[in-house]
């Protein structure tokens, strides 16, 4: 299947139209719900997962499953960890920093050591998670607002990985603009924090 360079950047260009859909109010969700849409209201998040997913399609071999699965082994570790002590100071200076980083990463198409790797991941996948614990809203259960942010970092994961497997067999370059797009992001959003 091939997918052309114009049908990528629709996708990814709508999914970061996700956070402006959210901002609406009248939006009254908890629980799963409200944890399925959290990776999506923000573009830190959105961009941070989808750059994992981009990364570990660039490595190919175990890292297309090692780098998201570490990634949302510590976001899990990373909301609870919020939810019981909810004062690590620079989180959001840390998330935007991730952002920066993965992009450069894929920007680069860097491959490092698969132990490295997980260990990059794995900081950023536990910032992003203390963040996801310390936004869970009020009447939401923590049992059922996980499953809901760990649904949506799969899937904008796998989206990540499908449109870096897709990239990688004709046109690599695709995958490394979006990563300096994402890096780019990342700039910005550590001026912002």
């Amino acid at each position: 299947m091939r997918i052309s360079t114009t049908k990528l950047l629709a996708v990814f260009f709508l999914f970061s139209l996700s956070n402006v859909a959210i901002a609406h109010p009248g939006h009254d969700v908890s629980g799963f719900s409200a944890g399925l849409m959290h990776p999506f209201s923000g573009i830190d998040h959105l961009l941070a997962m989808l750059a994992v997913g981009l990364w570990a399609a660039q490595g190919g071999g175990k890292k297309i499953w090692l780098l998201p699965a570490t990634f949302m082994s510590m976001l899990a570790i990373g909301a609870a960890i919020a939810m019981r002590w909810p004062s690590l100071p620079l989180v959001e200076a840390g998330i935007a920093t991730s952002v920066l980083a993965l992009g450069l990463l894929v920007a680069l198409s860097l491959q490092l050591p698969a132990t490295l790797s997980m260990a990059i991941t794995a900081l950023f996948g536990l910032l992003h998670g203390y963040a996801h614990g310390l936004e869970l809203p009020g009447s939401a259960s923590p049992t059922t607002y996980a499953p809901g942010f760990l649904a949506a970092t799969a899937t904008l994961h796998l989206i990540g990985i499908a449109m870096g497997v897709a990239s990688r067999k004709r046109h690599a370059v695709i995958a490394q603009a979006l990563g300096i797009v994402i890096a780019v992001s990342g700039v910005y959003l550590l001026t912002a924090a």
